[in-house]
This record gives structure tokens, sequence and C-alpha cells, in this order.
């Protein structure tokens, strides 16, 4: 294994596979191995990218294909960026949550419900739809990135002078 890859996260992504009774072919340990290595949200393209400096063989529809079987089984989700465009971020499946996704540099952190089903839930109530699922993405700029623009320390939570 390169030594760039996280393996607990491969080995998270691989077990996944295989409880869903899918095979860990060695293409789809390979882009367990390209997913584990991202650090925040990332593309088909950021993997294929990785591939190739990695010096590793892997076609784009491979990756593509994998990409939407991981996000069947609730490893990875897509993201749709402000942009337009989307992106894919590494989760844990068996926990519901949200995002908070940085704008500028990608970093991306899994945020617990909270308050937000008991909300999801009175909407139901209110406008008579029995809602099935929810996803929340929030996009805005990291404390780190916030504090390399202003010339200031990051803090765990916030920003000091």
């Amino acid at each position: 294994m390169r030594p760039s890859i996280k393996s607990d996260q491969t080995e998270r992504i691989v077990q996944a596979l295989k409880r869903a009774g899918y095979q860990a072919t060695p293409n789809r340990r390979l882009v367990a191995e390209l997913v584990a290595a991202t650090g925040g949200h990332f593309t088909a393209a950021d993997l294929l990218e990785r591939g190739r400096r990695e010096r590793v063989n892997i076609g784009r529809a491979t990756v593509f294909r994998a990409l939407e079987l991981l996000a069947s089984l609730r490893v990875v989700e897509r993201l749709d960026l402000p942009s337009g465009s989307h992106a894919y971020v590494v989760c844990d499946p068996d926990a519901h949550h949200h995002h908070l996704v940085c704008s500028n540099c990608g970093k991306s952190e899994d945020v617990a419900d909270g308050e937000l089903a008991r909300l999801v839930d009175d909407i139901g109530r209110r406008s008579g739809y029995s809602i099935e699922s929810h996803r929340l993405e929030l996009f805005g700029t990291c404390p780190s990135c916030a504090a390399a623009a202003t010339g200031t320390v990051a803090t765990a939570r916030g920003v000091q002078a």
C-alpha cells in the first residue's frame, strides 16, 4: 500500500462493500484507496489525477462506476456545490449527518443532525408531506482559511487576533 493512503479508511470502505454483498475487486479497492487519501471533498477528476500521480492504471468509467456504488452504500455522499458542479465526501453510512464545506480549501466536516430532525418533522406535519429523507450542505470559510485571510490565529472555536 502506498504511504499516502489511509489504510483504516480504505478497509472501512472495503468492509462496507463486502457487507453489502459486493466483491472488493482490485479496481474497487484501488478507488477505495484513492478516496481514503482525500482530505475534504473531491471529484472523480481529482481521483483520476491522484491515480495518475501515484502511477496506477485506472479508467474514468471505473472511477465513476465505483463512486456511484459507494454513494449508493452511503460510504461517500455527493455534494452539490454552489458553482453548480458536484463533488463527493467520505461519510459514515451509519450516522445521519450534514456537511460543513470550506469554499476555499475544500475541507469538510460532518455535523450532527441536532435540532434539524425536529424541524424536519414539524415541516412534514405542517405541509402534510411524509418526509422520507433530507440533506443539508453548509458552505463557508473554515477557521483556518478565515485566519489566513486576516492574518490571525485559528482556534478550535473560532478565530483569535
